[in-house]
């Protein structure tokens, strides 16, 4: 059987549709999207497997978290799949998000907002080791707002971690029937992207150290399935398009 090609062959024409797409909202008010004025701002966390004090080992628990998230591989296939071009810059990276809720499959648009690599003195004194990458989301998306992931470890102590942290606010949705289905089921999926996204990643990491670190292949993910024939989901997919 011919090999299926992958998934950024696939999804050529969302992706270039989103290339110059703008942001949903202004990441530049940040300090002001808080839940007094009705966003959600969530923190997840993680241990991951510890390494001796000092700098990340180059083939070690931080390294592995690094080189997961930097494919794309953690988020729960059955909730969200990232589409993106492998060979385009992480900090240029648009990605076509393709997310599952209830019997549907949507497309979503995404941007890199910046990428972080660096070493944080703390409060206590002791330094801590730092790197991961925001996206934004981009007009059409059923949601507006930035989601960072980070992989971190304590200098001193060893101590490795995985970190989420996101703002978000339910976005437009000019459909009743999706609107209704956010409103009821939206936090609920939030929530276990994150947990399940969090726990795929600890898997992943521990098993690239049992192998000898070895990376998990880009954008490892079922194949593309056909969207829905319902009229509806026809609909959604030529307004967020």
């Amino acid at each position: 059987m011919p090999k299926a090609a992958p998934l950024y062959e696939l999804q050529k024409k969302r992706l270039d549709a989103y290339m110059d797409a703008g942001y949903n909202f202004d990441p530049d008010k940040a300090a002001d999207y808080t839940p007094d004025a009705g966003w959600r701002v969530d923190d997840y966390e993680t241990e991951l497997p510890t390494e001796a004090p000092g700098p990340a080992e180059a083939q070690g628990s931080w390294a592995a978290a690094r080189e997961v998230l930097r494919n794309y591989t953690f988020p729960p296939p059955n909730l969200i799949t990232g589409i993106f071009l492998p060979d385009q810059p992480l900090d240029q990276r648009v990605m076509v998000l393709r997310g599952r809720f209830l019997l549907f499959t949507f497309w979503f648009g995404v941007r890199i907002g910046a990428v972080t690599d660096e070493t944080r003195t703390l409060a206590d004194g002791s330094q801590e080791q730092v790197w991961g990458y925001n996206y934004r989301t981009l007009e059409g998306h059923f949601e507006r707002g930035q989601i960072d992931f980070s992989v971190h470890k304590n200098l001193t102590t060893g101590r490795v971690w995985f970190h989420i942290h996101a703002y978000s606010q339910t976005g437009r949705i000019s459909n009743p029937f999706y609107w209704l289905g956010f409103r009821l089921f939206g936090r609920m999926l939030q929530k276990r992207f994150a947990t399940q996204s969090m726990k795929r990643l600890r898997e992943q990491v521990e098993e690239m150290l049992r192998k000898g670190w070895t990376s998990p292949a880009a954008q490892q993910a079922p194949p593309v399935q056909s969207v829905s024939a319902q009229e509806e989901a026809r609909e959604q997919l030529r307004e967020s398009t």
